[in-house]
């Protein structure tokens, strides 16, 4: 030990300098990590102060129902630039403050291990020949033996601890289940109304415009009035014209992709393709019904009685216009099921206009009864809206073409479409009733 001694103290003073001439003295560093943590914590501060105040921004722009002022702008693109500029000092100042870290830790490890140096002699590994003698080494340091504290600590410091890291080739990277994609591809409007084939690109649609005439010969019809001369008028009929409109979408996939790609990337493509073409034509559906609503919106109603007597006075308008033939369908938006939902209970007394809705089922598709009358949820339709609507008074055509594919040799690609053609037409206007808040 006595030999060690020199080299311990020239060890010693080697660091002691290394650490005085990096300017790393223990008070400095403490000091100049509390000047760094404070300006770290001045600039979060400004950047929250700066994030703040654009989210104000947009929000008072936002409630008002308007974009934002060339003033606004200017003042969120200087918030913005103050922030990055923010953000990069903060990425210095935290790797400055790593490194001074690593530094402080470095220098504590020399200086322990030199005090371990000063107070040990023998150097090597503690080996215990038995499972005894290492439960005696336990049971000594249990009692406070700093000796065997020591030769244990340095006993298990010495182990290899191996972890997955450590076997990253023999570890597997699973993936688990199918492709998460929360899309809504129900057609509720289409379902209920139900479509009709499409063979043309323009075709037409007889409607009468004007019936023939019967009424009593005469003024009466009686015998007074034989051989005086019946009414006469003359059937019209005129014809809608419809026209296909065609929806559709690719996208060109690599080989290498559908070949390597577990789930496979081509169903997964073409699936969110026809849900893609689903949801578009229900918009289009849902469209052509609110293409009729009024000028002045008329709301369906602040409660139940006000709900089901809209509903009943739209229904005999709708009756008046189609006489009776068709099926009503009442069709809402997501947020009107939302308002209409709680005021039927889905408990009610025998004198119920409705079975009540449940919670537990929203969703797309019919959700219940007013009066008889389905109801439908489409997010197809805008928001705060419902259509009352004939099926009689709306047709839908449509012809799906499917999914279309082609090879591309020079890219080793594959080209992937989905198409169709759909057309929604009202043959009554008066057959379908919107309402709106």
């Amino acid at each position: 030990m006595q030999r060690l001694k020199p080299i311990i103290e020239r060890v010693g003073w080697f660091f002691f300098g290394l650490t005085v001439r990096a300017g790393l003295r223990p008070i400095e560093i403490r000091d100049r990590e509390n000047h760094t943590d404070a300006m770290i914590a001045r600039l979060e501060k400004e950047i929250e102060e700066r994030d703040a105040f654009i989210q104000g921004t947009v929000a008072n722009a936002q409630d008002a129902e308007r974009d934002l002022a060339d003033s606004e702008t200017e003042l969120v693109g200087e918030a913005r630039k103050r922030i990055e500029a923010c953000e990069e000092q903060l990425g210095h100042l935290h790797e400055a403050r790593d490194r001074t870290a690593k530094a402080r830790k470095r220098a504590d490890d020399v200086q322990r291990e030199l005090s371990r140096m000063r107070t040990e002699v023998d150097h090597g590994e503690p080996e215990y020949r038995s499972a005894g003698a290492y439960i005696v080494e336990a049971y000594r340091a249990h009692m406070g033996n700093t000796d065997a504290k020591t030769r244990l600590e340095m006993f298990f410091r010495a182990a290899d601890h191996q972890t997955t890291g450590d076997n990253s080739g023999v570890v597997p990277d699973p993936i688990v289940g199918s492709v998460i994609n929360f899309i809504d591809a129900a057609r509720p409007i289409v379902s209920a109304t139900g479509v009709q084939p499409m063979t043309d690109a323009i075709w037409h649609r007889p409607k009468v415009t004007q019936r023939t005439s019967v009424a009593p010969q005469g003024a009466a019809g009686g015998a007074g009035d034989e051989k005086t001369e019946l009414v006469s008028q003359a059937m019209v009929i005129e014809r809608l014209t419809a026209e296909a409109t065609t929806y559709g979408g690719y996208v060109n996939v690599s080989r290498q992709n559908m070949d390597f790609s577990r789930p496979q990337i081509f169903d997964t493509v073409v699936n969110d393709l026809a849900a893609q073409y689903a949801i578009q034509t229900e918009a289009a559906a849902a469209a052509a019904l609110e293409a009729l609503a009024p000028g002045t919106p008329v709301p369906l109603g602040a409660d139940a009685a006000a709900i089901t007597a809209n509903v009943w006075s739209a229904a005999s308008t709708i009756y008046a216009a189609v006489a009776g033939q068709g099926r009503l369908v009442l069709a809402v938006s997501p947020d009107k099921l939302g308002d209409v939902g709680p005021l039927f209970a889905p408990v009610n007394p025998r004198d119920t206009q409705s079975e009540g809705f449940t919670a537990g089922q929203f969703g797309q598709g019919q959700m219940g009864t007013i009066s008889g009358i389905p109801v439908v949820m489409s997010a197809g339709l805008s928001a705060d809206t419902a259509a009352l609507f004939s099926t009689a008074a709306f047709e839908l055509f449509e012809q799906r073409v499917g999914t279309l594919q082609v090879t591309e040799p020079s890219v080793l690609g594959v080209q992937v479409a989905y198409a169709g053609y759909f057309t929604p037409l009202i043959l009554e206007d008066e057959g379908v009733s919107v309402f709106v808040g």
